[in-house]
């Protein structure tokens, strides 16, 4: 819902608005095609484009009330219908219906304070003008964006990248955050890949007067605690915690449907979202590939749970010529291929709704990704004495690359802290310095995981696994593609496991109620089970999968090689060694696609945002599709 712009002057702002300033607006109308709302006085500007998705007659803003105070606002707050009746009895009176006129009410109650009572995903800006200040903040999960560009002159904030970027060009690219991208596959927050560009983290509030220094602070701080507890008990809390937060994200009055893959994460929330709407529409998409479709799986269980699916195919071909618009889209690259057909099921679902559900973050919750079990696997690694373990180690590096059980000995020979950090562990450091002309050896991959071990020393790997994966790989990727891609097409997504009762619940659960029986989110799955199909409960996730393996092999091989040679980014990239990972992949000798996909997306996103050519659409034509 909705995008905003705001730029705070130390010295005053100028009686006439510049182009930029509108352009920057512009930069960001897909998030808000059905408003747009100013506000101006002499020391800030605010500037908002807006969906409307809840009182759609009124709303509007920048929202103002007695004068002084002024509120953009992007999300939703799912629990405003109970905080407007406790401000009408403590004497508040109300013109509007929505949301926001709660949400700048209860700032006025309760100043800063306001955030701990908040349920639902946010990003929003109040100035009050008598004291000059401006107080920002956003959501505990970062479901919504949040980016901030200081200077000595301004501060300038915005919901997108991009806004800033068409406002005060940077073109710097930040040495430490492409280094961390290429290991990640996203660049961890709070880094932009442009430099003096930061995002603003989950959880975090900003203030913020003219010629003052910024200030910023935490308010919400996820942590596990796990709590012995019976099973059966548990069950119990989720399913009406799951319920209950359902419920409240139907919220709307315009039409919400939900997504639908193979998995019991969305299934669970369409199955619980029909109790609400009956005529609940669902979206699907896949590929022609064989193994890379979830299209007869989505309508065997639509057909189960009595809900319409709609779906489409994708070929390569349409997945290559989005795909410049879709890194536009993105702000900083996300080299995860699901991005891709995430848009495109957005794109689907925008001809029909202008809300969506979704399945996001049950995994990060409840323990829901294979490699959370691989603890257990190599737990007999513990019982060795450290100068056998090293001995181990070493044999283990010497074996030849791709024999089975190299990477096993590897692991489990390997600390923790040094062998996870997330779902995506792409270029190693040996190999970021052969790509690099500029390898930083300040900035290893540790350096954004190691603050989130030491607060989850007491964890135990498992545990320490999804704290990791709740603060880097939950917001950094996950959340940012189903944000982008959804806004793209200017409809809103929901989350509803990212909700902070089911955390309050997920974060108490004993890790063998998740990692049990041979299976993964057990607990959640034994939540589940009386209203979702059999035939879902235990299928393997899938999670969009998209046939870049295949493809850079075959239909895209010389589209690939093509945008790797004409890309300008000699000065970043060994390019040769870039072209011999492709070679070696197309050979079939390593599968190096998710490497070269990270490279490609870099140089695609550097013609837009860089070289300034529209949609990096030059790179395309060069290759035959």
């Amino acid at each position: 819902m909705c995008g905003f712009i705001g730029e705070l002057r130390n010295n005053g702002i100028d009686a006439i608005e510049s182009t930029e300033w509108y352009r920057a607006l512009e930069a960001i109308h897909h998030r808000g095609p059905d408003a747009t709302g100013l506000y101006k006085d002499e020391n800030i500007q605010l500037g908002f484009k807006r969906l409307s998705i809840i009182d759609l007659e009124n709303g509007h803003q920048p929202f103002s009330l007695q004068n002084r105070y002024h509120l953009i606002f992007n999300g939703e707050i799912y629990n405003y219908i109970e905080l407007r009746q406790d401000l009408i009895t403590q004497g508040y009176t109300f013109e509007t219906d929505s949301d926001t006129e709660v949400l700048l009410n209860l700032y006025i109650s309760k100043g800063k304070e306001c955030v701990k009572e908040l349920r639902g995903m946010f990003s929003f800006a109040v100035w009050d003008k008598k004291e000059k200040t401006l107080f920002a903040a956003r959501d505990p999960f970062g479901i919504k964006p949040f980016y901030y560009h200081e200077s000595p002159e301004r501060l300038f904030f915005a919901s997108e990248l991009k806004s800033i970027d068409a406002y005060k060009s940077q073109g710097n690219i930040s040495a430490e955050a492409l280094q961390h991208y290429l290991t990640y596959q996203y660049v961890p927050e709070p880094l932009c890949l442009q430099k003096d560009i930061k995002k603003l983290l989950p959880g975090h509030f900003l203030n913020k007067k003219p010629d003052e220094a910024l200030e910023i602070g935490c308010f919400y701080k996820k942590t596990f605690h796990p709590v012995k507890s019976a099973l059966g008990d548990n069950t119990v809390k989720i399913k009406r915690a799951l319920e209950d937060s359902v419920e409240k994200h139907m919220r709307s009055d315009v039409p919400v449907g939900a997504f639908l893959s193979s998995g019991i994460d969305s299934t669970a929330i369409v199955a619980l979202a029909k109790k609400f709407n009956p005529d609940l529409k669902t979206f699907t998409v896949g590929f022609e590939h064989k193994g890379f479709s979830e299209i007869e799986i989505a309508k065997d269980t639509a057909d189960k749970l009595n809900v319409e699916n709609i779906n489409k195919i994708i070929t390569p071909y349409e997945f290559i010529e989005e795909l410049p618009n879709i890194i536009r889209h993105m702000d900083d690259p996300v080299a995860d291929p699901a991005a891709v057909p995430l848009y495109f099921v957005a794109k689907e679902a925008s001809k029909h709704v202008k809300v969506v559900l979704s399945g996001e973050g049950a995994d990060e919750l409840f323990g829901g990704y294979n490699i959370y079990r691989e603890p257990l696997a190599l737990s007999w690694f513990n019982l060795m004495p450290y100068g056998f373990k090293s001995f181990i180690h070493n044999k283990a590096l010497r074996l030849p690359s791709g024999l089975k059980g190299k990477n096993y000995f590897l692991r489990g020979t390997t600390p923790l802290s040094e062998r996870y950090i997330g779902n995506a562990n792409l270029l190693s450091e040996a190999e970021k310095k052969e790509l690099l002309n500029g390898y930083e050896f300040t900035s290893p991959f540790t350096k954004i995981t190691a603050e989130f071990y030491k607060e989850a020393e007491s964890l135990d790997d498992t545990l320490k696994m999804q704290y990791i994966d709740l603060h880097t790989w939950l917001p950094g990727d996950i959340l940012v593609k189903a944000d982008r891609m959804t806004m793209a097409h200017s409809i809103e997504l929901r989350v509803p496991f990212l909700d902070k009762e089911v955390f309050q619940i997920a974060r108490e659960l004993p890790t063998n109620h998740k990692i049990s029986r041979g299976t993964t989110k057990y607990v959640l799955r034994e939540a589940v089970k009386e209203f979702i199909p059999e035939s879902v409960l235990h299928r393997k996730k899938l999670g969009f999968p998209v046939p870049i393996r295949h493809w850079l092999r075959e239909e895209l091989y010389d589209w690939a090689r093509s945008v790797i040679r004409h890309s300008p980014t000699d000065y970043l990239f060994k390019k040769e060694y870039v072209l011999t990972l492709l070679d070696e992949h197309a050979s079939g000798k390593e599968d190096h696609s998710r490497k070269i996909w990270a490279v490609i997306c870099f140089m695609i996103w550097h013609s837009v945002y860089i070289e300034k050519e529209p949609y990096g659409n030059h790179l395309n034509k060069t290759a035959d599709l």
